[in-house]
């Protein structure tokens, strides 16, 4: 007997295309998603001990959305609007930021533009 939550267990999909199909409110576990490609609503979707290496997300709307215990090394950000974004517990060794509104950024509290107004002063 199949369990009514596993209509489909160990099919395989492969290079199947599904569209306009309404999957609100699925579970996928275990499943393999590579190389797949979404043109979808994944509005209050959560993603869980999940393996998303060498994604590319290109207009996407993550207004809202919630990061924790994630590993974005290499990641490369452009045009990127992080306003109002709030970073705690954070690790920028290496990182580079170039060509950014740094206007009201505080670190540890501090405003930017005033370290940088004290960087040039005591050049």
């Amino acid at each position: 007997m199949t369990d009514k939550n596993t209509p489909f267990p160990d099919t395989q999909f492969k290079s199947h295309d599904f569209a306009k199909s309404d999957m609100s409110d699925a579970n996928f576990n275990g499943v393999d998603l590579s190389k797949s490609r979404f043109w979808a609503i994944l509005k209050n979707a959560k993603f869980v001990d999940s393996n998303m290496e060498a994604c590319d997300f290109n207009d996407v709307n993550l207004h809202n959305s919630t990061y924790e215990n994630i590993n974005l090394s290499d990641a490369r950000f452009n045009n990127i609007n992080m306003s109002g974004v709030s970073f705690s517990n954070l690790n920028l060794a290496n990182a580079e930021i170039n060509d950014a509104n740094l206007e009201g950024m505080k670190i540890n509290g501090v405003l930017v533009s005033d370290l940088f107004e004290s960087f040039e002063k005591n050049k």
